[in-house]
């Protein structure tokens, strides 16, 4: 007699990969890897700003992550390089009977610039999402890096109530840790509500770059919260803003003035929007 068969082992999963590398020819930053598995992609690599920052728009033609999908991306800027990489929408991770998982390894080599500016993270009620992201900078590297997360949608009433999120993020110079981090949250978790937590706000959002800046430029930041609550720390060598949000827009807008302050003063370079962030 057969036994029936679980439907798990049924349940149909994406295993995507995507390894990009970027190398700086004469005044121009070329790709000069760009190998896919699955269903991963990158559009047409695009010069908005000239030839010597190179944009690439990673795209997920399933439109979403469920259960059992695993999400591979690495990517390597060269020596003085620039590579800017963002995302046409949001990502979404489905709720699920099972975990999903996304690795990134970013590699950034001397001299070169890594902007690592995707679109927002919506993680639905009962999705169980698992990100591990790994950073190597080297010599003098330099990186733009945000991420902005939604919990549940609150806009169709849905709070994260079941489920998990989970991040670990670790970046690196020269072998040595500049940044570790490691989140965890679970549906219906106090930290959701907790004044020392979310208190309330469904979104968060982080943003990370190499340098220093001075106090002057800091209140600057600083001051550019109104709809959002955030604030800015300076580190040795690293810059990190946060906020808390009630809708995701409102994160994504408060990232997109830091980047238009910060990117000129760390960066050497006016903040010029990809146009997929209007469409």
């Amino acid at each position: 007699m057969n036994s029936p068969v679980p439907t798990a082992l049924f349940t149909p999963s994406w295993h995507a990969e995507l390894e990009l590398a970027y190398a700086r020819s004469g005044d121009c930053t070329r790709p000069t890897r760009r190998r896919h598995l699955g269903p991963l992609r990158v559009q047409k690599h695009l010069y908005a700003e000239g030839p010597e920052v190179c944009q690439h728009i990673i795209v997920h033609p399933p439109g979403g992550i469920a259960g059992g999908d695993r999400l591979n991306i690495d990517a390597h800027v060269e020596r003085d390089a620039w590579a800017q990489i963002t995302s046409p929408g949001a990502a979404k991770w489905y709720r699920a009977a099972g975990p999903a998982f996304q690795r990134l390894d970013l590699r950034v080599g001397p001299g070169a610039t890594l902007e690592w500016l995707p679109q927002e993270t919506i993680v639905y009620s009962a999705a169980q999402a698992e990100l591990t992201t790994s950073i190597d900078l080297e010599g003098d590297a330099r990186l733009f890096y945000w991420d902005v997360v939604a919990l549940g949608r609150p806009a169709a009433g849905e709070r994260f109530d079941r489920g998990h999120f989970q991040a670990h993020l670790d970046i690196r110079r020269d072998g040595r840790p500049l940044w570790h981090e490691r989140q965890r949250i679970a549906g219906s978790d106090g930290l959701l509500d907790s004044p020392i937590g979310l208190d309330g706000h469904p979104v968060f959002a982080t943003l990370l770059v190499t340098g220093e800046i001075d106090a002057g430029l800091l209140e600057r930041c600083r001051a550019l919260a109104p709809d959002v609550r955030g604030d800015l720390t300076q580190l040795p060598g690293l810059l990190v803003a946060r906020c808390l949000a009630a809708e995701a827009l409102q994160a994504r807008a408060w990232l997109i003035g830091l980047w238009r302050l910060l990117r000129p003063a760390l960066l050497g370079r006016e903040a010029v929007p990809p146009r997929i962030w209007n469409t």
